[in-house]
């Protein structure tokens, strides 16, 4: 792929010349690109899901951008040569990361606290905790707190748990767009 800037010949010239070579005006500059060939497989259903979710991308990024607000948060987020669609549909591709849970400072007892490292390309909308039992029985759910100037949530304990062997911590990290990562530890 070649790009040119200032030249007089192709500044501005866009479409595709032949089956060789097509140009693309990207912010101001002419980009060159061979032309792409048609298909002659069918997809797979992993490529189908794949596509299905690209689609699903496009029209989040079209609907981000018509709100000013999210649009603006967008654009701020945007490097050189991007903008703020391109970055929300970026974001809608990507599910946030739940990178690591810190279980060493949950007691069982309210104002214990579990903590939790959750990463996303652009932004983790909320992180919320399920505690139960062994048995499967809820001992409290809730909304972790993001601890300021970090990316680690903390959930504070708010029910007495009286024993904590066999308990299952699930974790749940969703971004601005909607994706879902859950992640379960056991005690």
């Amino acid at each position: 792929m070649a790009k040119v800037g200032n030249n007089i010949v192709t500044t501005g010239l866009s479409g595709k010349l032949g089956n060789l070579i097509v140009f693309r005006n990207v912010n101001g500059k002419t980009i060159v690109a061979a032309a792409p060939r048609e298909r002659t497989v069918e997809p797979s259903e992993a490529q189908l899901n794949n596509q299905n979710h690209f689609q699903e991308a496009v029209i989040y990024g079209k609907s981000a951008t018509k709100d000013e607000t999210m649009k603006a948060a967008y654009e701020a987020a945007a490097k050189e040569g991007q903008s703020a669609y391109n970055v929300a549909v970026a974001d809608f591709m990507k599910a946030p990361q739940i990178n690591e849970v810190d279980l060493s400072n949950y007691t069982g007892q309210p104002d214990s606290y579990i903590l939790v490292r959750a990463t996303d390309d652009f932004n983790v909308a909320e992180v919320t905790v399920t505690i139960q039992n062994a048995d499967g029985t809820e001992v409290e759910s809730g909304t972790a707190q993001l601890e300021p100037g970090t990316i680690w949530w903390r959930y504070t304990a708010t029910a007495t748990n009286e024993s904590l062997d066999g308990d299952k911590i699930m974790i749940r990290a969703t971004d601005v767009p909607g994706n879902l990562t859950e992640e379960e530890k056991s005690l």
